[in-house]
């Protein structure tokens, strides 16, 4: 349909609908976990860092602080993460189930990746990652 390409200059079409895409794909390649990928990023983050202050893990993650205080509300819920309270700072610790997830949350994300990289080839997946993730850290600013 050549009427796709109206928009194709527009960063925030293309980017939306990369999102779109990729989304899809990483709900597939995650599902085995029983987590969005987005919780699965969250598990991963707060298993490789025991203790990690919320407002360190929103930086991580590239969210606001509200959105992972909602998101690791929900995660402790599903006895996926502990909060501690340590004066005006909450730190974030793994559980024993979210520990136990590692390795399957990181197979889903091997799994994502070869996925993309089988249809972009691995030059251009790893190059794409690379341009993407500068952009979104030079217009976070």
């Amino acid at each position: 349909m050549e009427n796709r390409k109206d928009y194709c200059r527009c960063l925030y079409y293309s980017a939306n609908a990369l999102s779109r895409a990729i989304t899809k794909m990483a709900e597939e390649a995650f599902a085995d976990t029983g987590l969005p990928p987005s919780y699965a990023f969250l598990v991963m983050s707060i298993n490789k860092y025991p203790g990690i202050p919320a407002g360190e893990l929103a930086e991580l993650q590239m969210l606001t602080p509200s959105t992972i205080t909602r998101l690791v509300e929900k995660l402790e819920k599903k006895g996926l993460a502990r909060r501690v309270n340590e004066g005006r700072s909450t730190l974030v610790f793994p559980t024993p189930a979210s520990v136990a997830l590692s390795e399957k949350i990181k197979a889903a994300w091997s799994g994502l990746y070869r996925k993309y990289a089988a249809i972009l080839g691995d030059e251009e997946a790893r190059s794409l990652t690379s341009r993407i993730y500068d952009a979104a850290l030079a217009l976070e600013e």
